[in-house]
């Protein structure tokens, strides 16, 4: 009898000792491990959108342009700012307007805009075909900035470079197949 009843507490104290690796494997995995996989970087100004959107009359277009082939030309210029920007706004954030006009405006100097969304050197992605081509709006691809006040920290991987933002293949291929899009590997990967 003594043996069946230690065999019972052997057998508990197993489960319980794999419920708590099994707890503590998941605490580690989608807690600790991505705290420590992922850095996170300021961008070098606050950019207020709705300052710019609401109170300035701007659409997104007025920085994020597109070239007259339709490739997306990056991040805006210096110049973009410039033109409402050559003295502190009273409206404004004016630690940020003083910065901007004191470290890239006056020396004509470019903003190092950290991206969100990096793609990885093995994708060839065209904005043109989708923004020009398809007439998707940037949010069904991006978040919508239009609410933003502060600019949010980018999450970059420490091992491969790559943003967490950065968007994912499933979500590409998942698009392309409800809207009957070519899928092949081909398309994206040159």
């Amino acid at each position: 009898m003594s043996g069946e009843k230690k065999q019972q507490g052997s057998d508990k104290v197993g489960w319980v000792l794999f419920v708590v690796g099994l707890v503590g494997g998941l605490v580690v995995g989608w807690v600790l491990f991505p705290q420590v996989l992922y850095s996170t970087q300021q961008q070098p100004l606050n950019f207020n959108h709705v300052v710019h959107v609401e109170g300035g009359g701007m659409n997104c277009e007025d920085c994020h342009q597109f070239r007259p082939d339709g490739t997306y030309a990056g991040f805006p210029g210096v110049d973009n700012c410039a033109g409402c920007h050559q003295a502190p706004m009273v409206s404004g954030d004016t630690k940020t307007e003083e910065k901007l006009i004191a470290e890239y405006i006056e020396p004509g100097k470019d903003i190092p805009w950290v991206s969100y969304s990096w793609q990885p050197d093995n994708v060839f992605f065209s904005h043109a075909a989708h923004v020009k081509g398809a007439q998707m709006k940037c949010t069904e691809c991006h978040r919508d900035v239009l609410k933003e006040a502060k600019t949010p920290l980018v999450k970059v991987n420490r091992l491969t470079g790559y943003r967490a933002d950065t968007m994912k293949m499933f979500v590409c291929e998942d698009c392309h197949a409800a809207k009957n899009v070519p899928n092949g590997c081909d398309v994206c990967h040159k």
